[in-house]
């Protein structure tokens, strides 16, 4: 049986980051972000864990499937889609070097590179140039 997350996930061409941290770190607000320049919601608030083939495949409990908390505005329904953990954001902690080394961590056996959060309105943007190119080879 999968395991479950206190989580949110969003998919670029089926490569999914997992945003992981407390409740109130801005995992749904970066969500909506990533939503609104073309991500794919796969999970908010719970995300499920299953890992295939040396790879996590993410997706959401059925009672919260395509659904997003939007603070302060309400829940709002969005298309939906499972996809393959390829990057974690750990929004606890926030990024304060200009080029800083990636960590790596590990989520239902799988090893995963991590980021931390970082603060820049272009922060999205980031993610999603990641998700669709790629690492830095």
């Amino acid at each position: 049986m999968p395991d479950t997350m206190h989580a949110s996930a969003v998919a670029f061409g089926g490569r999914a980051v997992l945003l992981t941290g407390p409740s109130g770190s801005g995992k749904s607000t970066l969500a909506l972000s990533l939503i609104s320049i073309g991500g794919i919601l796969v999970a908010d608030d719970q995300v499920v864990l299953e890992p295939r083939s040396g790879e996590l495949w993410l997706s959401a409990p059925e009672p919260l499937r395509g659904q997003i908390e939007a603070r302060g505005f309400g829940i709002l329904q969005t298309p939906r889609v499972e996809a393959s953990a390829a990057l974690v954001v750990d929004m606890s902690d926030t990024e304060t070097e200009r080029l800083p080394e990636w960590g790596s961590c590990e989520i239902a056996g799988v090893t995963l590179p991590r980021v931390r959060k970082v603060e820049s309105p272009a922060f999205a943007a980031m993610l999603r140039v990641y998700l669709l190119e790629g690492p830095q080879e």
